[in-house]
């Protein structure tokens, strides 16, 4: 009942059932077959035909309020009562990059301020996290710059703007990434995710159709396909390329380059709150740092 009762606080907050689909990637009949479920669970009608739209009703603004409570108890299962560990804990998403660069030494520096706090990471495209911030399963996560404005109720802070580039294997005699992409086989950045949408769009842009081989998330599997010479790749300067240098070649993208724009989402509501205040001024600091 869980996932229904989130779906519902999405459905209240997007105001109809084809908006908060849209937002947990579901389609509105999901949505309704969700709702539906939910009333048949509960033995209530939660929501009253208004033209062809359903809105909540008395029954379901009360339901709508003691589900917050409830998902509010479920999110904290796991996390310790006990006060001399801490009280509080923190739930962090980031991009696999930032998982495997960054965060070390973000948590590093941060558990010196706040040695109380206990951090939870989850892993996951940035659609997927953005999702969990916004209903409030996050504290707070390191995505891509989502192609759509965010809820007023989420702050977005820029860390930093990485370039992509044209990956080849290194024993390949082609010389510009325009030749590379039209000619070799094409290793695709995942098109679910915000930066692989960036791929494809550049891709129309110029053009240019491919030769799909493959497709995955990971940069760092995007970049070992390429080195164990399966084929070309478009992937963001997102970490150091010093372990593949001998197996790859870079084909810059010159006045055509674009970027993929990193950054930090989480709910204003918590920016006051000192350890949220302090570990967004230590993801800052190290990015600062980085660009610097």
């Amino acid at each position: 009942m869980i996932r229904e009762l989130k779906t519902l606080l999405m459905v209240a907050k997007e105001g109809t059932f084809a908006a908060a689909g849209s937002k947990i990637g579901l389609t509105q009949a999901a949505v309704s077959a969700q709702m539906q479920r939910l009333e048949e669970e509960l033995g209530l009608k939660l929501f009253d035909k208004v033209g062809r739209s359903s809105e909540l009703n008395a029954t379901g603004r009360q339901i709508l309020e003691q589900s917050k409570d409830i998902i509010e108890r479920y999110n904290a299962l796991g996390t310790s009562t006990d006060s001399n560990v801490g009280e509080l804990t923190l739930k962090l998403g980031a991009i696999s990059s930032t998982q495997r660069s960054g965060l070390p030494t973000i948590l590093k520096h941060y558990f010196q301020i706040q040695p109380n706090v206990r951090i939870k990471v989850l892993p996951g495209v940035s659609i997927k996290l953005v999702d969990l911030v916004d209903s409030g399963e996050l504290s707070m996560a390191v995505t891509i710059l989502p192609p759509f404005p965010l809820h007023a109720d989420l702050i977005w802070r820029p860390l930093v703007s990485e370039p992509y580039v044209c990956v080849v294997p290194n024993g390949c005699d082609v010389q510009d990434w325009r030749t590379a992409l039209k000619t070799l086989p094409f290793i695709r950045y995942d098109r679910s995710s915000f930066g692989g949408r960036q791929v494809d769009r550049f891709l129309q842009r110029e053009a240019i159709e491919v030769q799909d081989k493959c497709e995955a998330d990971e940069l760092e599997a995007l970049i070992g396909l390429v080195a164990a010479g399966t084929g070309a790749a478009l992937i963001p300067r997102a970490f150091d390329f010093t372990p593949w240098q001998d197996a790859i070649k870079e084909l810059s993208l010159d006045s055509h380059t674009f970027y993929r724009e990193v950054g930090l989402v989480y709910p204003r509501n918590q920016q006051h709150s000192a350890p949220i205040a302090d570990l967004i001024k230590t993801i800052e600091a190290y990015y600062h740092a980085t660009v610097e």
